[in-house]
């Protein structure tokens, strides 16, 4: 069952229903609960956020909950000083973050983590579980996403600890909707126990909803406009929660009252009908492997192994030929980016600070480069020389005797692969700048920006297009943007709100035609010799609307595309028709990466699955 009283409720009425839902639980568990805080140090919000913490301590909350958002770019100065603030709260406080921890962090999600203990949490308080999850999005544009290592974690934990007269409140930053990619296997652990209600943030507005028969509700931010600024309250009775309003330095508001039968399990809901083989037609679908976590990484492919890494820190290698895992060699943060292959080793950047050099065949370390920053990017192996995008710099080594040649410091992180053609390395970074280097002694050639300052619209995540004369990119302002090689002049930008690009692009084998992704689903071709641009075909992939940076991949005169919802589209490059369009799995398609002794194709997905795609 599901109620819901208005808010237009007078007190002495809400008074009275608390009195009739509450006869099954004599205690109640008080919460006050900030969310989406947004403290920049010295913004108003900081301000506002001490005032709120003081009104907490002098208030009757037995705990407190924070929902994510913290800081509005995830930094190690806004995550320290927010911590600072919220270590004045004298009560109980349980921390979970928000994507703008998550998807623009410094430190590639770790410092969260040092300073907090981790990214989720659960305790008991009289006879209800409070349970909290991160849900992403992970160091790149995508939905939420609960790790495959949380759902686990869950379901142990809500079978350890809900017994007979428990219940259940769930945490999250984002609702228990489509916004998380996995939201049908989270609600699945939690419908088979009693879930009073799932709580939430994220989108800065009070918003009660249901999902499979799981209450939920979506709280106040610290700064609703105008002047408001406040946090919520929650008591939870028996079978039934109250939600206030509080606004500083103003009376409790009444909002919300919830009230349902927690028996279980609830039905399950259904999701999409999911392809692990694909046989027939132009390509051959194969899942090889499924792991025990999440993967943020592509997939690095020799004669005998797959190589990648994992959001428990695991750098992994698994037989090419019998799918059996080799080894797994452990590192102390989420892996981001895809292993280098490099004669005997293979070399994994992690994302605590190390370039680590395995043993392909055993895994065994044989040389670690201790960096000052995290590492989230693909690096390149050219002529024996690894080139590496790093944390505030660039980097150059000699993969065989690991020596460092050279160094080009920058004032953010890189994430994308760079393209190394001739005497140019070309890269872009989250400091808004595209650059071209001296591959030979990282010299700066020319640099490039959109004119913005704003670093989240930097070209960051975004292989560029070299051709001999072009370099041509698409960034998350929306433009798609052609360069003069030698120089880095802008030829012509272009942006039309019908073509929205952002972050997806391929090109064709001869470089002349560049493909991109645009944020409705949709596959636009464009020709990368014209002094302007012009559009040479586009084709609706039915994908709706969509923002994975998954690159796009021509091969064999076909064109490979990855969704944020785990869709995989191949079109005819001839003929610009879908061939195939599968369902592969609900998350993010990471990119698209072929194996240069078969010619056949891997992509890793988010929930931790890896396919081989063969073209016929």
């Amino acid at each position: 069952m599901f109620r819901l009283f208005p808010h237009v409720m007078k007190r002495a009425a809400m008074l009275a229903a608390a009195m009739i839902l509450g006869l099954t639980c004599a205690v109640a568990q008080r919460f006050a609960i900030l969310s989406d805080i947004h403290v920049t140090p010295g913004n108003e919000n900081e301000r506002q956020l001490r005032l709120a913490v003081e009104e907490i301590n002098r208030g009757d909350a037995q705990v407190v909950l924070m929902t994510g958002d913290l800081t509005n770019e995830g930094s190690d100065e806004q995550l320290r000083n927010v911590k600072s603030i919220l270590d004045g709260i004298t009560k109980p406080l349980y921390v979970i973050p928000g994507n703008h921890e998550n998807n623009w962090s410094q430190s590639a999600c770790k410092t969260f983590v040092d300073l907090w203990g981790n990214g989720r949490f659960v305790f008991e308080i009289d006879s209800l579980v409070v349970i909290g999850l991160n849900c992403g999005p992970f160091m790149k544009m995508g939905d939420g996403h609960i790790k495959q290592e949380d759902l686990a974690w869950l379901e142990r934990e809500l079978q350890a600890r809900v017994k007979p007269g428990k219940r259940v409140l769930s945490i999250n930053h984002y609702p228990l909707k489509d916004d998380l990619d996995n939201y049908i296997a989270y609600h699945d652990v939690l419908r088979r126990f009693p879930v009073v209600l799932h709580l939430n943030g994220h989108y800065h507005n009070w918003w009660p909803y249901e999902t499979g028969a799981i209450n939920g509700v979506m709280v106040r931010a610290l700064d609703m406009k105008e002047g408001n600024y406040g946090y919520s309250l929650l008591e939870v009775r028996g079978d039934s929660t109250f939600l206030w309003d509080k606004r500083l330095g103003h009376d409790p508001e009444f909002k919300f009252a919830f009230a349902r039968d927690t028996r279980c399990p609830l039905p399950a809901i259904e999701g999409p009908k999911l392809e692990t083989e694909i046989h027939g037609g132009r390509v051959d679908v194969t899942l090889v492997h499924r792991d025990e976590a999440s993967i943020f990484t592509r997939v690095a492919v020799d004669k005998e192994r797959i190589y990648f890494g994992n959001s428990l820190g695991q750098a992994k290698a698994i037989d090419k030929n019998t799918d059996v895992l080799c080894w797994s060699d452990p590192t102390s943060a989420m892996l981001f980016s895809r292993p280098a292959v490099a004669g005997d080793a293979v070399i994994v950047p992690t994302a605590d600070h190390r370039l680590l050099w395995l043993d392909k065949r055993t895994g065994q370390e044989l040389w670690c480069h201790e960096a000052e920053g995290p590492y989230v990017a693909d690096g390149v192996v050219h002529k024996g020389i690894l080139y590496q995008g790093g944390y505030m710099g660039f980097e150059a080594y000699d993969v065989k005797n690991h020596r460092q040649y050279w160094r080009r410091e920058i004032s953010n992180y890189c994430q994308a692969e760079p393209v190394v053609d001739g005497r140019e390395v070309i890269f872009g970074a989250w400091d808004t700048k595209l650059r071209c280097l001296d591959r030979l002694d990282g010299r700066i050639m020319w640099e490039w920006d959109n004119g913005r300052t704003v670093r989240l619209l930097s070209p960051g995540n975004v292989v560029p297009i070299v051709t001999k004369k072009s370099v041509v990119i698409v960034a998350p302002d929306r433009y798609a943007t052609a360069l003069d090689r030698k120089t880095g002049k802008q030829l012509w930008r272009f942006h039309d709100d019908g073509i929205k690009v952002r972050e997806s692009l391929g090109h064709s084998r001869d470089g002349r035609t560049a493909y991109a992704k645009t944020m409705d689903g949709t596959l636009v071709a464009f020709d990368t010799q014209s002094p302007e641009y012009r559009k040479l075909w586009e084709v609706n992939l039915g994908l709706g609307y969509e923002h994975a940076p998954c690159i796009v991949l021509e091969h064999k005169g076909l064109i490979f595309t990855g969704s944020r919802r785990g869709r995989l589209t191949v079109v005819d490059a001839k003929t610009h028709q879908v061939v195939l369009a599968a369902q592969l799995g609900t998350s993010e398609v990471n990119g698209f990466d072929i194996d240069p002794s078969t010619g056949h194709i891997y992509c890793s997905l988010i929930e931790g699955t890896i396919f081989r795609l063969k073209v016929k």
